[in-house]
Formats: structure tokens, C-alpha cells, sequence
């Protein structure tokens, strides 16, 4: 039997919300979160919530987040006992997890030669075949010799899509529609997957155009037992980046969540998986068919619409999984979705120029609150966006009896939210919830470029926001005028940007 609770101390190996919310989970089991910042994010709001925070380095993840041996010192040298690494920077990486252990520390995620095994998006997809689990047609040989791709895409067929065999999170990958188009779609990828992963070894699959992006939440114990927590739509992305998501698919029906599910359960054994992952597929409309893409050995950004429609802390049990805890006879059988869940991802970017992401000072964020609304958020009124980092700000998560209910409630929520200093997506997400496809379900991976291709901003602002922008911007000692003086830029100006 584990004792409780497992830790004394987590060290967070990451930052913004993720960070955020991992120090919320270790509050409600009694473990002291030691957090780590950069000195871009000296004042974050990570850093200011946890019990401990330090200092790792300048502000270029290269120098800090991503040092693996300062945040493993760090951790021997504050007294924790575990690592947590969130998403993005080390999480899948399998060097850094087997480094955690070697340390005798304990690593809050799956084994290295898990992630090992699914990081390789060629030796995942060869993984995969073996054990049953269908794939996109496609090749992932090690001859990648132009002339072997050209004849090996001509074998399986156009739109194909060129894939960055070590990639992840939308990087190194093209699509060609025609032959003519593979020998630019091949070069672009490989300079972009050698710059990303130092390795430029490409796959090749069909292209399922109109295709839906749906993924399976699988949990996993070291005793052997592995349960799906069903699936979540995440079709509505931009450059192969996911921007809402949803909880249950509105595409899904119970046959076809138990064969997903099932296809999930033996991908995570066929790599001897534990904790908390993610099986990615493709789902053909046409066909019904659905298809492996990848396994995301972390956490996944989107986690919290699972939590919301299984009642279930998925950050509480990647500790107590990582702790020796076993999955109770009850979370070992298939888990109805309760309710539906719905998130958007607020970023700092513009998505009337090409969602450019956008820096500078948070002059005023006020999220939304009120009975099934949910809030993520790394960021609060003061803070700075740096350009150092992924622009993701805050997650925005409503659950609801049914989907039509939820849709209204976010609706409700993205109008309730304020972020003044900065562009962002918000005005964006409002467009593709109020979309009558959206609102039909009718969502593929196509769908911004098919229905919001030139999407822009309303062309004036409820005069509330500017009335809002002029308080948030206004000096707070200015010196008073005398009357009948026209004051002067240098006197009300507090900060500027060219260009804006």
C-alpha cells in the first residue's frame, strides 16, 4: 500500500499555466511545489504561487528550462523528492526521464523507453503495425534517398503529408497535393526538422483531407493495468495546432469509442506504458475509418476536458501512479463520459496576420467565472508576455449537461473575458463557436482554412473597451495640469510600441 501522500516536495519543470496547475494539484495533496523560473518570467505568476521558487537561468529556454541537469541539481539541493515536467520543453524527453531516475529522484511520467519508442515517429508507426493497431498508409523506411520517397509516395498516393520522423507539436511537417509539389514539400521539411530536431529523416502518409483529429486519454499503473478515459475532438487547429477541444466527439458513437479505445490500450501496452498519455488518430469521415497518428507521452494540453466529464484529477494520479499506486477496480472498466466539455486556448497571437504571436505587458486580464466555467491561466493583470516562450496565456474550459448547453456556456465565458495590452485569439474563438458548422459538429482538421480563411477582427470596439484600454493606460501620478492647459504627449504617454 503507497503511503499518502507520495512526496514531500515536486519540483515543476516547466512554467505558465501548466505550471500553474500542477501547483494546484499539489496543494490539494499536501506536497510542497518547489517551482523553477527564468529570468524573463523572474515575476511570473508560477513563480509567485509556489512554496519555493528559484531562479534557473537567463531567459532563453536553452539556458534554463531546457537544462536538464540545473532543474535535477535543483531539485537534490531544495529536498525534492520528484520531478514533474508538465508539456513541452523536457517532457518527452527520454534522456532527461532516465537522468530523474539515475538521480534517485522519481519522474511524474511515463518510462524512458516509452518515450523513447513513441518520440521516433518511424519506429512508433512500425511499433504500431505489430501490435495490431491500424495506420495511415504511408513509409517510414531507412532508405530516404529523394528517389525512394518519390517512388514510396506514388505507391501510396496524393495528398500526402510529409512528417518529421523525430517531430512533434506541428513542426517539419508539408502536404503535397501532386507529385509536382513533393520535391519542395520535401526540402522545406527537412530544413525545418533538422533546425527543430536535429534529424532529418521524414515519413510519408496519405493525406485524409477532410479528416477528424480525435485522441484517446489512456492512464496506466505499474501493475499492469491500463484504462481509456475516452476521447476528445480536436479538429479546430491552425498550422496543425489545436485551439479548442471537446469532450465527448460529437462524431463519436459507442462502437466506434470502443474500438478507438481498445486500439489506445494496446498501443500504451506495446510500449510498456504507465501514467498519463495520449493516443492520436485520424479519423476518415468517409470511411469511418480511424487511424493511429502518434502517442503523446505527457500530459496534453487539452487534459481538462477529460477531468471535467470523468470527475477525475488526471495530475493527482500521475502522481500517485508514479508513487506505485495501483488504478482501483473501479477506474479499470470503461468510463462513460458525464456531461460535455469544451476549452479554448486563449493565445497571445493575431489571427487576422497569420496568428504572428504577440508580446508585451498584460495591462488588464479579467477571466470569466461563474458555475461551470474553469480557468487555466499562467497569466494576471501586470504581467509580461515574453517573445522567449509559447504564447499560450490561459485555457478556458466550460462543462455542461450537452454539448448545445456547453456551446452556450463558453459563449458566455469568451464574452466575459478581457485581455487588454496585447492581440490575441479571443475575438477569433467567439467567430468559430457562433460558425453553424461548429455549432453542428461538423468539424474537420480543415475547417479554419474552409470557413475563417480571412477571418478578421470587428471593425470597431464596444465602447466599454476603450473606455477600459484608456483607465488600464492612464498615468497614475500624473502631475495636475493647470486650467486650460492642452497637456502634452510626454505628460500622458506611459508606454508606446512603433507601429501600434
Amino acid at each position: 500500500m503507497t503511503s499518502w501522500p507520495p512526496f514531500t516536495k515536486v519540483l515543476i519543470a516547466n512554467r505558465g499555466e501548466i505550471a500553474v496547475r500542477i501547483i494546484h494539484a499539489c496543494r490539494e495533496l499536501g506536497i510542497a511545489s518547489l517551482a523553477v523560473y527564468s529570468q524573463a518570467d523572474a515575476g511570473a505568476r508560477h513563480a509567485r504561487m509556489a512554496d519555493e521558487a528559484l531562479d534557473i537561468g537567463p531567459a532563453a529556454a536553452t539556458d534554463s528550462y531546457l537544462r536538464g541537469e540545473r532543474l535535477i541539481a535543483a531539485a537534490r539541493a531544495h529536498g525534492a523528492d520528484a520531478i514533474h515536467p508538465g508539456y513541452g520543453f523536457l517532457a518527452e524527453n527520454a534522456d532527461f526521464a532516465k537522468a530523474v531516475i539515475d538521480a534517485g529522484l522519481r519522474f511524474i511520467g511515463p518510462p524512458p523507453q516509452a518515450i523513447r519508442a513513441m518520440g521516433d515517429k518511424a519506429q512508433a508507426r512500425s511499433l504500431m503495425e505489430a501490435a495490431g493497431v491500424p495506420v495511415v498508409p504511408g513509409y517510414q523506411g531507412s532508405d530516404q534517398s529523394e528517389s525512394r520517397l518519390l517512388a514510396e509516395a506514388g505507391r501510396i498516393g496524393y495528398p500526402l503529408m510529409v512528417k518529421a520522423a523525430a517531430g512533434g507539436g506541428g513542426k517539419g511537417m508539408r502536404i503535397a497535393h501532386t507529385a509536382a509539389e513533393l520535391p519542395e514539400a520535401l526540402a522545406a521539411a527537412r530544413r525545418e526538422a533538422a533546425h527543430a530536431f536535429g534529424d532529418d529523416r521524414l515519413i510519408l502518409e496519405r493525406y485524409i483531407a477532410n479528416g477528424r483529429h480525435i485522441e484517446i486519454q489512456v492512464l496506466a499503473d505499474q501493475h499492469g493495468h491500463i484504462v481509456h478515459l475516452n476521447e476528445r475532438e480536436c479538429s479546430i487547429q491552425r498550422r496543425h495546432q489545436k485551439i479548442i477541444e471537446e469532450a465527448p466527439s460529437p462524431y463519436m458513437n459507442p462502437e466506434l469509442r470502443a474500438n478507438m479505445g481498445a486500439a489506445a490500450v494496446a498501443a500504451a501496452e506495446a510500449v510498456g506504458y504507465t501514467n498519463a498519455g495520449t493516443v492520436e488518430f485520424i479519423v476518415d469521415p468517409q470511411s469511418g475509418d480511424a487511424y493511429f497518428l502518434e502517442m503523446n507521452t505527457r500530459l496534453q494540453v487539452e487534459h481538462p476536458v477529460t477531468e471535467l466529464t470523468t470527475g477525475l484529477d488526471l495530475v493527482a494520479w500521475q502522481m500517485r501512479i508514479a508513487a506505485g499506486a495501483e488504478l482501483p477496480p473501479g477506474l479499470r472498466q470503461p468510463y462513460p463520459p458525464c456531461g460535455h466539455a469544451i476549452e479554448c486556448r486563449l493565445y497571445a497571437e493575431d489571427p487576422a496576420h497569420g496568428f504572428l504571436p504577440d508580446s508585451g505587458p498584460v495591462l488588464r486580464f479579467i477571466p470569466p467565472a461563474g458555475p461551470g466555467i474553469r480557468v487555466d491561466s499562467g497569466i494576471a493583470t501586470g504581467d509580461t508576455v515574453s517573445t522567449h516562450y509559447d504564447p499560450l496565456l490561459a485555457k478556458i474550459i466550460v462543462h455542461a449537461e450537452d454539448r448545445p448547453a456547453a456551446i452556450r456556456r463558453m459563449q458566455k465565458a469568451l464574452r466575459a473575458t478581457a485581455l487588454l495590452g496585447l492581440h490575441s485569439n479571443l475575438a477569433f474563438l467567439q467567430a468559430v463557436l457562433a460558425h453553424p458548422r461548429f455549432q453542428a459538429g461538423d468539424t474537420t482538421t480543415r475547417f479554419i482554412a474552409e470557413h475563417l480563411p480571412q477571418w478578421q477582427p470587428p471593425s470597431s470596439l464596444p465602447i466599454e473597451v476603450l473606455i477600459a484600454a484608456a483607465l488600464a493606460t492612464a498615468p497614475r501620478n500624473a502631475t495636475p495640469l493647470a486650467p486650460h492647459t492642452t497637456p502634452t504627449p510626454w505628460q500622458t504617454l506611459t508606454r508606446f510600441r512603433i507601429g501600434q
